[in-house]
């Protein structure tokens, strides 16, 4: 059995909270959780959405999306819309509330994005995305 420092696993998860702390003092700035800032990021990206949907593209568990959708819901951050085509499917979308502080927000985090790549250089970047992704593909 490998070390434990070895683990992928936990390598992994040591070079998130690496990342993260570039990210962090911005979200903490704006009162926001990481998980939060992950669905208006998402929601942003994507207009509407399906709980399902969402919950696939932020990498949430379902338990925990629902707490979260309803919070943001309650600070008027996000619109539940019924679908057209489906009366049994419920819509999520960002408010203009949140569209705007997406919008306030995205150059602090594009800002703690460039000194990230400054601090590995682009090239190890661009390595390090394309092993993520390789590794992300090999999900059964």
């Amino acid at each position: 059995m490998q070390k434990l420092e070895d683990s992928l696993t936990l390598q992994l998860l040591r070079s998130r909270e690496s990342a993260m702390m570039f990210f962090r003092p911005i979200l903490q700035e704006t009162g926001f959780t990481e998980q939060q800032w992950r669905v208006i990021r998402v929601l942003n990206d994507n207009t509407q959405l399906d709980a399902k949907q969402l919950a696939e593209r932020c990498c949430i568990l379902s338990p925990s999306l629902t707490r979260i959708i309803s919070r943001l819901e309650a600070d008027g951050l996000i619109i539940r819309i019924r679908s057209e085509h489906d009366q049994r499917i419920t819509l999520l979308s960002l408010s203009d509330k949140a569209t705007q502080i997406f919008k306030d927000v995205s150059p602090k985090i594009d800002k703690a994005y460039a000194r990230l790549i400054a601090k590995l250089g682009d090239e190890k970047m661009q390595q390090l995305s394309s092993l993520l992704t390789e590794v992300i593909r090999l999900s059964p």
